[in-house]
């Protein structure tokens, strides 16, 4: 019998387009394996909704290997000490695995040496491919789509392996249900209902954005009609690699803003890569004088603005959605991030932290770097001064029908009203004031970073 190899899966939860797997299948038998790793990412573990996915993602994996006569062995533990543990157990000569950015899965990476082979194949081309004139990474996201660009399109997507041959005897795996990853008390994911974790769902998103990827340049800013692809999360468990994406739109138009969106992810890893510390550092060290507001009173802005009691309909409707189903509007995000950074003058990586517990798509890369790019503090970003404006942001933007399914006591306020009840002189009782002026935290914030400079 052929020596097997093991087939390491992190983010990268599919058969379609897997490199890693087409290796390993052509070199022998394959025993793909999950680890469970909290060590390792530290205060990065996985989030609660994370997890949540993560759990019926293994499960739809694990039922799709085993149609094709494999199966998915799951340990818990340091993923180098496992990894390595299981090489003596079952004789693997290698580890096949997909490549990875964040700092906790390079380190993982060098420790396994040249027992590992790692491909690329959860980018649109590999990070370290697309470098500035002088051969660094790029820091300004329209100089690296620039150069991103003349390198599309990448190559057609692998087909699923006929076989995947097993080896002779399997290696023990532990139970799904024995990680405890569902919330259960309480059982906060019942807003979750509307996902399908998996690659056939992945697909299918996919598929469905290409009749209408021509108006997402207009759609994707409207929160009250989601006109996104909903693929963030399926991208970043790897459930669709980014290349099978960017051909799902071929021959449907100009699907230039789509794209640019999909390159981001390429983009936010690259500076990572470069900065691994970027999801608790400033990105523009003369921003660590900014004076960031602290005590009880900012802990209770803080619980507000995680709750969705601001009194901003907008900022409230999108934290409660994020809470209620792991996810938010992309255009809601930048505002309710702009809210807690500038009008709330809280530090960043607090709202960065709720995110990455709250997300089901939280990702390292994109999540540092988005936190960063509205705070003003990052190597790419708006200008700390650029405040925007929740109230006319969301009657800009046609937000008012998203408002009413997500703060149930607007659901009556009928009009342009809905976007500042208070103004309107039509709040109910039970919606809250505003927590804080528009002026007064405009004002204060433009004074911090007064301070800053």
């Amino acid at each position: 019998m052929t020596t097997p190899s093991l087939l390491w899966l992190r983010q990268d939860l599919r058969l379609h387009d897997q490199p890693a797997l087409i290796a390993a299948a052509h070199a022998g038998p394959v025993i793909p394996i999950y680890v469970l790793d909290d060590d390792a990412p530290g205060k990065w573990k996985m989030g609660g909704a994370q997890r949540w996915w993560l759990h019926h993602t293994l499960d739809a994996f694990g039922t799709s290997l085993a149609d094709k006569g494999s199966r998915l062995i799951l340990r818990r533990g340091d993923a180098v000490e496992v990894l390595t543990a299981l090489m003596e157990e079952t004789g693997a000569g290698q580890v096949h695995a997909i490549r990875h950015y964040e700092p906790w899965s390079r380190k993982a990476e060098a420790a396994l040496g040249d027992r590992l082979c790692l491909h690329d194949g959860n980018h649109l081309a590999r990070v370290e491919d697309v470098k500035t004139g002088s051969g660094g990474q790029f820091k300004v996201y329209s100089s690296f789509w620039k150069a991103l660009n003349q390198m599309m399109p990448p190559g057609e997507p692998e087909p699923v392996p006929r076989t995947i041959p097993a080896p002779s005897k399997w290696p023990k795996s532990e139970k799904l249900a024995d990680w405890d990853l569902l919330p259960t008390k309480p059982d906060w994911s019942t807003g979750f209902k509307d996902w399908t974790p998996g690659q056939a769902q992945a697909l299918k998103n996919a598929k469905a954005m290409a009749p209408i990827v021509e108006a997402y340049d207009v759609d994707r800013n409207l929160p009250s009609i989601e006109g996104t692809s909903r693929l963030s999360p399926h991208l970043h468990f790897g459930e669709i690699s980014p290349r099978t994406v960017w051909h799902a739109v071929d021959g449907h138009g100009d699907a230039t803003t789509f794209r640019k969106e999909l390159a981001w992810r390429d983009f936010t890893d690259g500076v990572v890569l470069t900065m691994p510390d970027y999801g608790d550092t400033n990105g523009r060290p003369k921003f660590d004088k900014l004076p960031w507001r602290s005590g009880k009173a900012a802990d209770a802005d803080l619980k507000a603005w995680q709750e969705g009691r601001t009194g901003y309909p907008i900022v409230d409707a999108g934290m409660r959605q994020l809470w209620a189903t792991g996810w938010m509007h992309n255009r809601v995000r930048m505002i309710t991030a702009s809210f807690l950074v500038k009008h709330l003058l809280i530090d960043w990586r607090e709202g960065e932290r709720w995110f990455w517990d709250c997300l089901v798509d939280a990702n390292y890369g994109n999540n540092s770097v988005n936190w960063q790019w509205v705070a003003g503090t990052g190597v790419d970003s708006n200008m700390f001064g650029r405040i925007m404006a929740p109230l006319s942001q969301s009657e800009k933007f046609d937000a008012g029908d998203y408002i009413r399914e997500w703060v149930p006591e607007l659901a009556k306020v009928t009009g342009d009203a809905v976007h500042d009840p208070e103004e309107s002189g039509c709040r109910p009782k039970a919606y809250p004031a505003k927590i804080v002026g528009h002026r007064e935290g405009r004002e204060r914030a433009i004074e911090a970073g007064r301070h800053a400079r």
